[in-house]
């Protein structure tokens, strides 16, 4: 069985057209992420991301590769969006993320893609580092919405939302999944140029499971709705692992679902940020783990 996006409700009152409208808008002086950088996108002007008023996309298809409730059997169908609204020094897709390589396409040919996804079998919609395209993916929306697209919509990112944004989309996106990445503001700056990062990433965390709960998953494991949190363990504790596990059980949920990973590797300029320059110890993932344990948070990716 497959979930229908709560967004089509939005379609069907015009609901989605006007936020659409009012997300656009905001490129005139652009503050869709944490940065609020202020540039005329719409005039060519570029901020942090890079972006102006086109969307441009690196690769799609069934991934296999996400957490169990997004994957099932016949996958998660992502889209991975060129640039980012952070610099991570270590950033495993940096090619796609700080170099942008992928291509512009236009709105229809956007939502032609998510037919295709949705065509193929897969269980939702990914969108992956779409903060900077949020009007343009709106209006791909409406268009695919036209055409039948009923999936689910997960909102990937990195965790540096703004509220206002957030705002906008409430009632479009299904599952959130937010990389919370830092704790304190000094490896924040230093390693992803963003040094009010935490305290951004704590209310974007609310906002979002404010619309959409806990996650809530089918009696096949499959997700059709809720908060997903992933969380990168880095060498040395530079994450802040203790202190964001805490702030997710006392001001969030201890039902929250949570990904604490350990993949971290050394990728980009990392060389070049020590300890960053080393893979993750297995004890140092063990110790994330327990970190979260003790906070009170119970439900782990598997």
């Amino acid at each position: 069985m497959k979930h229908v996006g709560s967004y089509r409700l939005l379609w069907k009152t015009d609901e989605l057209r006007k936020r659409q409208a009012a997300a656009w808008d905001r490129l005139n002086a652009c503050d869709l992420c944490g940065h609020i950088c202020g540039v005329n996108r719409l005039a060519g002007q570029t901020g942090i991301c890079k972006a102006d008023d086109t969307v441009q996309i690196s690769s799609w298809g069934p991934h296999f590769g996400e957490e169990a409730p997004l994957v099932g059997a016949q996958g998660s169908g992502t889209i991975f969006f060129t640039g980012c609204n952070l610099r991570c020094v270590f950033c495993q897709n940096w090619d796609i993320s700080q170099m942008r390589m992928g291509c512009t396409v236009s709105e229809t040919e956007l939502a032609r893609v998510m037919l295709s996804l949705q065509k193929t079998g897969c269980h939702n919609i990914n969108l992956v580092t779409p903060t900077h395209y949020v009007p343009q993916i709106l209006g791909a929306l409406i268009t695919a919405c036209e055409n039948g697209l009923r999936l689910p919509l997960v909102y990937n990112c990195g965790g540096y939302e703004s509220v206002e944004t957030l705002k906008i989309l409430d009632g479009i996106v299904d599952i959130y999944m937010p990389d919370v990445k830092y704790a304190d503001a000094e490896p924040a700056l230093r390693f992803s140029r963003a040094k009010d990062y935490p305290s951004v990433v704590k209310s974007a965390l609310k906002e979002m499971h404010r619309q959409v709960g806990d996650l809530i998953v089918d009696d096949s494991g499959i997700a059709c709705r809720g908060l997903l949190i992933r969380h990168l363990v880095l060498p040395e504790g530079l994450a802040g692992t203790e202190e964001i596990v805490r702030f997710i059980a006392d001001e969030i949920s201890r039902d929250t679902y949570i990904n604490i990973m350990d993949q971290y590797r050394p990728a980009y300029h990392s060389q070049d940020y020590p300890p960053l320059n080393r893979r993750t110890t297995s004890h140092e993932h063990k110790e994330a783990v327990h970190m979260a344990q003790n906070a009170g948070l119970h439900r782990f990716a598997r």
